[in-house]
């Protein structure tokens, strides 16, 4: 039933990518006055297509920021155009004018909200273990809380500075290409050695969450740091750590989505407190709304289906889609953009 949902869900996209592209009622055309076009940049369909991207790739290993930036591109929301308040006036971000691209790459951030609440609320038991922990009531989530503090304080670190040139630098189609080609080639290489070593012993008792050593946890936390370039995929890169300090898929994925709750909701704070201000100012309140609600519910469901899919078929798949999806963004670079 999961697997069908997400299947319909995708095959909608390319209708909301055609309704995104129509003009909305009202909506200012080149040679309407700055003051009318405050705020008219992101439309209803718009955000339900970012939306789903968010939720359906984040927790997915194929990379939800390398999506978004290609969405962003192919709904046109990459534009230098400098954006508007409602008072006409040009909003200016660190010395310069702020443009609709700064606005849609922070957008591509902070919808990861949507996503952490999906999995806060499906994972709510891992929760509350772990806020029992703090207060002395559970080892095991004690031990939990731990282990996800040390996968993130290596991304936490080496995020923090260099943020700044990963959004000049590689926020483009081209870093997302290479990043989707380099990840299959890892992910072909740990399913060929992890998926021999699980099938080989698949009564053996799993190694859980909890039962990870402080350098295990770092181990994961700086394979996380790989995911920092846009089309690697945080996902891809906790669950490869995951398997290679010894934890089998279901809890490689749970391991992945509970440190995302940490990793995505630092990386959002982050950029809605630096610049969330300006994106709002550039960006109507409710296409922004509806994207997040959109994000959540194809997060939830991208969620639950992840678990059994990595059990029975593994990393493989994900891989072929990276190659297909990178060689047809190649082709469209070279000979349609």
């Amino acid at each position: 039933m999961l697997k069908k949902t997400i299947l319909a869900i995708l095959a909608l996209m390319p209708l909301f990518a055609c309704l995104a592209d129509t003009p909305q009622a009202g909506a200012p055309d080149a040679k309407t006055p700055p003051a009318a076009c405050a705020n008219a940049n992101l439309s209803y369909a718009d955000g339900v297509v970012l939306g789903l991207v968010e939720g359906i790739t984040e927790f997915l290993p194929v990379s939800s920021t390398g999506h978004l930036i290609l969405a962003n591109d192919f709904l046109g929301l990459e534009s230098s155009a400098p954006v508007y308040n409602s008072a006409g006036e040009a909003i200016i971000y660190d010395g310069k004018p702020y443009t609709l691209k700064d606005a849609a790459d922070a957008y591509a951030i902070v919808i990861q909200i949507a996503a952490i609440a999906a999995v806060a609320i499906l994972y709510w038991a891992e929760v509350l273990s772990i806020i029992k922990g703090f207060f002395g009531k559970s080892r095991e989530g004690l031990m939990l809380a731990r282990n996800l503090v040390a996968a993130f304080l290596p991304a936490a670190f080496i995020g923090l500075a260099l943020h700044g040139v990963i959004e000049r630098c590689l926020f483009g189609v081209w870093p997302v290409i290479i990043a989707l080609v380099a990840g299959a080639a890892a992910m072909f290489l740990a399913q060929k050695k992890y998926g021999a070593k699980f099938a080989a012993s698949p009564d053996a008792k799993p190694l859980e969450i909890h039962e990870l050593s402080v350098k295990q946890s770092l181990v994961v936390g700086f394979l996380q740091c790989v995911a920092l370039w846009p089309g690697t995929s945080r996902s891809m890169m906790t669950i490869l750590g995951s398997y290679i300090v010894g934890l089998r898929p279901v809890q490689a994925a749970k391991f992945s989505f509970l440190l995302g709750l940490i990793t995505l909701s630092a990386a959002s704070s982050f950029k809605f407190l630096k610049s969330g201000g300006e994106m709002l100012e550039a960006l109507s309140v409710g296409p922004v709304v509806v994207g997040l609600i959109a994000a959540f519910l194809s997060s939830a469901i991208a969620v639950k289906w992840l678990v059994g899919f990595l059990n029975r078929k593994g990393l493989a798949p994900f891989a072929w889609y990276r190659i297909f999806l990178a060689a047809c963004l190649a082709a469209y670079m070279l000979f349609f953009k």
